[in-house]
Order: C-alpha cells, then sequence, then structure tokens
C-alpha cells in the first residue's frame, strides 16, 4: 500500500513562497499520477494541483494557476508544490494524493485519487 509524508509547510507572510514535498513508499511511484488538495476551516477539501505519471501533463486550479507549479522527480519518490505570491487565502491544511492510475482528468477530483498523506498546514499572514 502506498504511504505518503507531506512536509514543507509553515507561516509565511503575504507575497512569500513555501515549497511543500511529498515522499511517496509502497509502490512504483512513476507509474501513477499524483495530486495536491487543500482544506481551510469550514470549506470543503478542493483541488489544487495535479500531475501525470511522467511529468508531461499537469493541471491547476484556477485559483493558483500562475502562482503554484507541481512537479515531480521519479528517482526520489516525491512530488513537490512550489507555491508563489502566497495569499491569505491560501491558508489551508495542504494534502498529497496517490492517482489511481497514470494519467489525470484536466479537471481532477477527489476520486481519482486512492491514497492520501496527513496533510501539513499552511498560514499565510496579511
Amino acid at each position: 500500500q502506498e504511504q505518503l509524508v507531506e512536509s514543507g509547510g509553515g507561516l509565511v507572510q503575504a507575497g512569500g513562497s513555501l515549497r511543500l514535498s511529498c515522499a511517496a513508499t509502497g509502490r512504483t511511484f512513476g507509474n501513477y499520477a499524483m495530486g495536491w488538495f487543500r482544506q481551510a476551516p469550514e470549506k470543503e477539501r478542493e483541488f489544487v494541483a495535479a500531475i501525470s505519471r511522467s511529468g508531461g501533463f499537469t493541471y491547476y486550479a484556477d485559483s493558483v494557476k500562475g502562482r503554484f507549479t507541481i512537479s515531480r522527480d521519479n528517482a526520489k519518490n516525491t512530488v513537490y508544490l512550489q507555491m508563489n505570491s502566497l495569499k491569505p487565502e491560501d491558508t489551508a491544511v495542504y494534502y498529497c494524493a496517490g492517482g489511481r492510475w497514470g494519467y489525470v482528468s484536466p479537471r481532477p477530483t477527489a476520486i481519482d485519487f486512492g491514497s492520501w498523506g496527513q496533510g501539513t498546514q499552511v498560514t499565510v499572514s496579511s
């Protein structure tokens, strides 16, 4: 079974940057798509970004497009989320998600992912 562990969250001022990492174990990492979701207080979990198994296709929520970049290093079994120009509304728990297959939909949803990390808190102060 796949295990996912996020790291890199923390407190940052608006306009700053953070880089999240997700280390995966338990299966052949390069065979599967990966994604990031987030959940803010009193809000439902929402899609942030996803990447296909080889990194050739990426998808982003409109709210983060142009500011966040998802990438992966299959040799290290790790997926990253580079977050720039952070806004207070980006404050949330960020979850790494493992895909069920190697591809992702242009509009990914939670059902496209079968494994989840425990989450890492990102707090952006104004």
